[in-house]
């Protein structure tokens, strides 16, 4: 593969000691930003995970036929790929900051809206709104967060995204266990969403705007002072790099990542993201009760949904830990690798009888989720912050997205109708077939990125995959 033995030359794998000198040594605020922005991230897991507690009864509420409870779980992910289209040109126009400040508006619009649908169009119509959201603070929360992080600690900070993903998921589960262990229904799920999206709004008017995005508007002093604030020792390095970077890149257009050289960026971006979902992942974050109701798991059916949302949760820590220590690719493979296993038990499983297998149908899933929270969930999203040039982040970003929200729709309306069409067994044996295909493209198509600075990505790219030479100096630096 072209340039891959020179990339694994020139990156040095940095210390446990090195990366916990680097967190160290980071002030107080560039912490602040990225845990204010991750609020999006809790917003966007909250809002794809309450659907799981809300679908039984809506099912009764709304008397559902199995293509209308598919309607009713995918509406959200429509908006998603309505809000990947326009979520990238937005964070240029408008600034990454003003769109996640504008999609928290829409956050809690949608929820309250959701909370009083009437019937089954208006709550379909309400939920592509709140998608909308989803779609666009999924691709600008991590470009935020990226651009607002210093190098050796880019990789941990922008997954902290994914740590309030899973956060939101598992709170979402547990705020669906207590109301309907209570007996209020489905409306209080839904309305929950406000106060996280109010505490985003807030939040990002206290926030600066992105020493990047301030760079490509001219506003160099702008940036410069932002720079120092959230990485005061590299400050003017990284300001250098990126005065250079913005002049290089004058007049581009987003047509650019279709050219030869820049394509690989686009094909890494979009395949991660098509890959992330074909693994199977929303079918146990949207379906978990009717996947333990096939396995003949007895008591309240939300139950099981707390395991698999603790389980997402604390498998995150450890990628914070470690991504930007044995890198992004490593992390991929294990986790892919475990993820694919699980996944041909699975099919073992329901082909010999799942009721028979008692506990250990749980014990496969949550494995399986343990491998996914470890590897292709936040990965994707850090990968796809970082395999873009600085001129190209938002059109790269919002195309990589707009695949991801598109493939997870696709996958949410068919899995009952592969279920019932090729059986259970064999819809699981697909989507390990495509974690197998996942590792192949990897290794062939996905460059590590691990301590590398954003602007020589542009020239990885365009140099025939080969990292230049000031790589291996900034990031020793």
């Amino acid at each position: 593969m072209a340039g891959e033995g020179n990339e694994m030359e020139q990156v040095g794998a940095p210390s446990v000691r090195s990366s916990l000198t680097a967190v160290k040594d980071t002030p107080r605020y560039t912490y602040l930003v990225a845990a204010m922005a991750a609020i999006g991230g809790m917003l966007f897991g909250y809002d794809i995970g309450v659907i799981s507690g809300a679908e039984n009864l809506l099912k009764s509420d709304f008397r559902l036929s199995s293509g209308t409870e598919e309607l009713a779980v995918a509406a959200v992910l429509i908006g998603a790929v309505i809000g990947g289209m326009i979520g990238g040109p937005m964070a240029n126009r408008f600034s990454r900051r003003y769109t996640l400040l504008a999609m928290a508006i829409v956050y809690a619009v949608g929820a309250i809206l959701t909370a009083i649908s009437f019937g089954l169009a208006s709550f379909v119509a309400f939920r592509i709104i709140t998608g909308v959201a989803v779609g666009a603070s999924s691709l600008v929360v991590p470009m935020y967060i990226a651009e607002m992080a210093p190098v050796r600690i880019r990789g941990g900070l922008v997954i902290l995204q994914q740590l309030a993903i899973s956060g939101g998921i598992l709170i979402s589960y547990l705020l669906d266990y207590a109301f309907d262990s209570a007996g209020w229904g489905w409306r209080p799920m839904f309305a929950a969403a406000v106060l996280p999206a109010t505490a985003l709004a807030i939040g990002m008017l206290a926030m600066s705007h992105s020493p990047r995005w301030l760079g490509m508007r001219g506003r160099w002093d702008d940036a410069r002072e932002v720079l120092e604030r959230i990485n005061p020792r590299e400050g003017q390095r990284e300001l250098d790099q990126l005065q250079r970077n913005v002049e290089e890149s004058a007049g581009t257009s987003w047509r650019e990542l279709l050219r030869p050289g820049m394509r690989g960026a686009l094909i890494a971006g979009v395949g991660l993201a098509i890959f992330q979902q074909f693994v199977g992942p929303n079918t146990v974050l949207f379906y978990t009760p009717t996947i333990f109701g096939y396995a003949g798991v007895t008591g309240n059916p939300l139950l099981p949904t707390i395991y698999v949302g603790a389980v997402l949760f604390v498998f995150v820590l450890p990628t914070i830990a470690f991504v930007d220590v044995v890198g992004r690719k490593m992390l991929f493979y294990l986790g892919l690798a475990g993820m694919g296993s699980m996944l041909v038990l699975l099919g073992v499983a329901f082909g010999v009888g799942a009721k028979s297998w008692g506990f250990g149908v749980v014990a496969i899933l949550l494995i399986y989720v343990a491998c996914y929270s470890l590897s292709i969930s936040p990965l994707f999203w850090l990968m796809s912050a970082e395999v873009f040039p600085n001129r190209l982040r938002g059109a790269g970003a919002s195309a990589s997205t707009v695949a991801n929200w598109s493939a997870n729709l696709l996958v949410t309306v068919t899995f009952l109708s592969l279920v019932n069409a090729v059986g259970k067994s064999w819809t699981f044996w697909i989507y390990a077939i495509f974690a197998a295909l996942a590792v192949v493209f990897i290794v062939r198509f996905v460059p590590e990125t691990r301590g590398r600075p954003l602007e020589s990505i542009d020239r990885y790219w365009t140099e025939g995959r080969r990292w230049p030479l000031s790589g291996a100096h900034d990031q020793a630096a």
